[in-house]
């Protein structure tokens, strides 16, 4: 039976987080919220729901994330898999199961939940999200043949293979360091389509002009350093 840990970056989701933790099946053995500095009540509603809350006062998805990750480290017994998961209700928390079911097969060891348009609610995707996606994977394609179609944060990573990818972005990049640095490894990897709704309460990313802009220059900058480093 595989051990399976859920790492959720939080920042002010007070009105989602417990859904989110509700929907997670049960056959996750810990779900963690990383309160990244909520100024709502984010820890309470994560903590009532039944999840272990830690805190990380540097705001930014890759602190919330590298957080999580250094508290498991501690612990004697490591999970077999990671899940990152968004706190904000966009996914289906449930399909957590056929995310994870290829690296249970050893079929894969990175699986990233692909937001197909056909399983996407309208609108759920802002247009700058739906841009950046399509660039950054056609990137992808022309510089390292990958067969990524998005970008997308609920994904699920055999533990082993993520200590092996040493990530360090601290911000927007979380996400394509991790794709970028499986692709370098030759990490075999897949994508599963899965449903995505409209958010509840608005992006901090994708919602802001700042964020777009940082998000886009973040994913740009990982791109063409992974593209000119030997």
């Amino acid at each position: 039976m595989q051990k399976i840990s859920v790492i959720i970056p939080a920042f002010n989701e007070a009105d989602s987080i417990a859904n989110v933790i509700n929907d997670i099946p049960d056959t996750v053995n810990e779900v963690i919220v990383v309160n990244n500095n909520s100024t709502d009540a984010t820890e309470s509603e994560a903590s009532k729901a039944g999840a272990t809350v830690l805190h990380e006062p540097k705001k930014g998805y890759g602190y919330a994330c590298l957080r999580g990750m250094h508290y498991i480290a501690k612990q004697s017994e490591k999970p077999d898999i990671i899940v990152f998961l968004d706190g904000d209700y966009s996914d289906y928390p449930e399909e957590l199961t056929k995310l994870i079911q290829p690296i249970c097969d050893g079929k894969a060891k990175l699986v990233i939940g692909a937001r197909v348009k056909a399983l996407r609610e309208p609108h759920a995707m802002t247009p700058q999200q739906i841009f950046g996606n399509w660039l950054a994977t056609t990137l992808m394609h022309w510089f390292f043949k990958s067969t990524f179609t998005d970008l997308g944060p609920f994904r699920a990573i055999s533990y082993k293979t993520l200590l092996s990818l040493n990530m360090q972005d601290k911000t927007y990049g979380w996400t394509i360091e991790m794709q970028l640095k499986a692709l370098k490894q030759n990490v075999p990897y897949k994508e599963i389509p899965v449903h995505y709704r409209k958010r509840i309460g608005i992006s901090k990313v994708s919602g802001t002009v700042y964020g777009s802009i940082m998000a886009g220059y973040k994913i740009l900058g990982w791109i063409f350093k992974y593209s000119f480093k030997s």
